[in-house]
């Protein structure tokens, strides 16, 4: 499956991609499964909706919205195109009514408390994130089945495709990346580099090959610069809100104050020289802040970790001597690249691999990202994303109360510096390093395999379950 650029950053809405973006895009998914699809012998026309929630989506769906996801996705919401006001009024008529009107399919009943069931038994055998949507007719007889399982970055598949992708191996890989036309279809970082080295380009420019294989140039420019609008405007947002979070724990949002002192320091000689971590820490709160309160985001890769890489493309731009517009393109382009690597070889499901595919992920890429903006070689930069991810091995998934607000926001902000520290190692450096990315990422995946449940994104292990008596 080729990864584009738009696959690993897509404009959507908090506070989940994986619970949150992914449920909605399954739901609209199988409506327009009912219109085309093939009904179970015997039964009668489309009558009733209902969807089961398994694993990481049972345990930890309240505190994600999932709940609400599933039904903005079967009342025909989109996480990139939803409109929050027509959105809730649309809630409150069905949560009333009990009643669905999809275009293109005659009136559904779909009653929230009843038809919406979060299911803590086993996991579904696919993923941790496991929903199954049915139809039903009249006299309740099944209609249609589908399994989805939302994989992680707001990625969804069907059982059936998930089974097809988990047979499949290296060498299909290569076959339908030839087959499609892109020109460097590396699947690995070490077919990254050797095609670099022979065809004498850089990270950024293979990807950006392979992305005009499906569309110019200018098109491809201009939806780029729209990711990196979105999330400007989103850490922009996250400085200018202050309040409580929402979900319970009563969260402070911190990005505006912190971002007040910071701005008084200016120019008063009284900052310390550490005081850049706090800048990128401060960019990556506001948009974790911001993805805490349902806000607009974009997967980097994803909703739990979207702070780090934009963080650290704000500090390119604001604090990096020679910072341009070209650079950070060949920032998103070749984060973008480093993610699509991990995607493909291990996760970026908190709720598979714990949050080493999360932040540990962001973090790689935008190592990768500053490497590359600040001119480094492909060496370099694949030293860079090794050394981000290699010191992000083993961290778990432990939301406090479900709610991707603790530890979540801060660790964006960790993330982000470790990320340019990373880079900055690695530009002192030659490219020459002892543990290659591939294998640093095969050793996350097995980390992720041997973790503990309890750790991956349930809630049930870590500081989720270490909290203050109220």
């Amino acid at each position: 499956m080729f990864l584009s650029v738009f696959d690993i950053f897509k404009i959507g809405i908090g506070p989940s991609s994986s619970h949150t973006m992914g449920p909605m895009t399954a739901a609209a998914q199988f409506l327009e499964s009912l219109r085309t699809g093939l009904r179970e012998p015997g039964a009668g026309e489309v009558f009733r909706v209902s969807c089961s929630l398994h694993g990481s989506l049972a345990f930890t769906g309240k505190g994600h919205a999932t709940d609400r996801a599933v039904m903005l996705g079967l009342l025909g919401y989109l996480p990139a195109t939803i409109d929050p006001d027509a959105a809730e009024l649309a809630l409150t008529q069905l949560h009333e009514l009990a009643l669905l009107r999809p275009d293109g399919l005659p009136r559904l009943r779909f009653d929230p408390k009843t038809d919406l069931v979060f299911d803590f038994g086993p996991p579904l055998p696919g993923h941790a994130n496991g929903m199954i949507l049915r139809g039903h007719d009249a006299n309740g007889n099944l209609y249609m089945e589908e399994t989805y399982y939302s994989i992680g970055g707001g990625f969804v598949m069907t059982a059936q495709e998930l089974d097809r992708l988990n047979q499949g191996g290296a060498e299909e890989f290569h076959a339908e990346k030839a087959a499609q036309g892109y020109p460097f279809p590396f699947g690995s970082a070490e077919e990254m580099l050797h095609m670099g080295k022979v065809s004498g380009k850089s990270i950024a420019e293979m990807k950006w090959e392979n992305e005009c294989a499906n569309a110019p140039r200018a098109e491809i420019r201009d939806r780029l610069d729209a990711v990196w609008k979105a999330m400007d405007d989103c850490i922009d947002r996250g400085l200018r809100m202050d309040g409580t979070l929402p979900g319970g724990l009563k969260v402070r949002r911190r990005a505006k104050a912190i971002h007040e002192q910071l701005l008084a320091e200016r120019g008063r000689n009284i900052a310390q020289p550490h005081v850049v971590n706090d800048w990128m820490s401060v960019y990556a709160m506001a948009v974790n802040e911001e993805n805490a309160a349902g806000g607009k985001v974009v997967t980097s890769p994803t909703n739990g970790a979207a702070g780090v890489v934009p963080a650290v493309l704000r500090y390119y731009r604001d604090h990096c001597i020679g910072a341009t517009e070209e650079g950070r393109r060949t920032f998103l382009m070749t984060a973008a690249a480093i993610g699509g690597l991990i995607k493909h070889n291990a996760s970026i499901s908190g709720a598979e691999v714990g949050c080493q595919g999360e932040v540990g992920s962001a973090s790689a890429m935008a190592a990768a990202g500053l490497c590359a903006a600040l001119g480094g070689t492909n060496e370099q930069i694949e030293n860079a994303a090794e050394i981000a991810l290699e010191h992000h091995l083993g961290m778990t998934c432990d939301p406090v109360a479900g709610l991707v607000q603790v530890p979540c926001i801060e660790r964006n902000g960790l993330g982000a510096i470790k990320a340019v520290s990373a880079a900055s190692l690695a530009l002192r450096g030659d490219g020459q390093h002892f543990m290659p990315l591939d294998n640093c990422i095969e050793a996350m995946r097995q980390t992720g395999i041997d973790m503990n449940e309890n750790y991956k994104e349930t809630s049930r292990g870590g500081l989720a379950v270490n909290i203050p008596e109220c």
